[in-house]
């Protein structure tokens, strides 16, 4: 049977070699089978360009993925708030199909929206102000005009005070609203939702306009490595370690 892979929120990074080797093998084992695999944003810690390409760690996780795809699995990749940087050039070293975020298609005869998850986090105002101000491609021309360390020391110290502020911030803000995932289901005609983000894998039931419309949250990596598998049954969770 045919059967889609769905992932998100890896975080890799050059710190975390284990993350890195569950992808590998992720990549030359389970999704080999797949009909596709989509990685629905924050597949690195943060991402200050594409030249860190020049480095074996972001060349390496290119190289993976370019080796699935040769084997005929087209990978899609949806920009997160990570990574939203990532561009044009690592893209097409690693072989893979960029998504707009949202996106709706059907799978496996579901009509199905795909979203990283950030956009639906309304209730954290400071977040979404913040968000506004990064996507803003003059402020994207001016950071990747530095050099490649200044850029890394300043994208260090924003996690760093990001970090600090979650402290003060309820999990209840930092998670979906319910109202701004009911928008979109209506907005998109009342599909399945997958999405990452939040870091609260889960499956929830919405009961919108008199339509039952399921959301699915995918993991992230540092709780436990897993999938998503979506073929014409449904959605069920694969570990990958442990």
């Amino acid at each position: 049977m045919h059967h889609s892979l769905l992932i998100s929120d890896l975080h890799l990074g050059i710190d975390r070699p284990d993350l890195a080797a569950t992808l590998t093998s992720f990549l030359a084992g389970p999704a080999t089978q797949a009909h596709q695999l989509f990685v629905l944003g924050d597949l690195f810690e943060f991402w200050v360009g594409d030249d860190a390409l020049d480095e074996a760690f972001a060349g390496d996780v290119a190289a993976a993925f370019r080796a699935l795809v040769d084997r005929g699995v087209p990978v899609h990749l949806m920009h997160g708030n990570r990574d939203f940087l990532l561009g044009e050039l690592f893209l097409a070293r690693a072989g893979m199909n960029l998504l707009n975020d949202p996106t709706v298609l059907e799978l496996h005869g579901v009509q199905t929206l795909l979203m990283h998850g950030d956009t639906l986090c309304t209730d954290d105002i400071a977040y979404q102000a913040f968000r506004r101000h990064v996507r803003n491609p003059e402020v994207q021309r001016q950071f990747l005009a530095q050099p490649l360390e200044a850029r890394r020391r300043q994208v260090g110290e924003v996690r760093a005070t990001s970090e600090r502020e979650k402290q003060a911030k309820s999990m209840e803000i930092m998670d979906v609203s319910p109202s701004a995932v009911e928008a979109v289901l209506r907005a998109h005609g009342y599909p399945r939702l997958i999405h990452g983000h939040t870091h609260r894998p889960a499956r929830h039931e919405h009961q919108v306009d008199e339509h039952l419309c399921e959301r699915w949250v995918l993991s992230d990596w540092d709780s436990g490595p897993e999938a998503l598998r979506v073929d014409e049954t449904g959605c069920t969770r694969v570990p990958l370690r442990g």
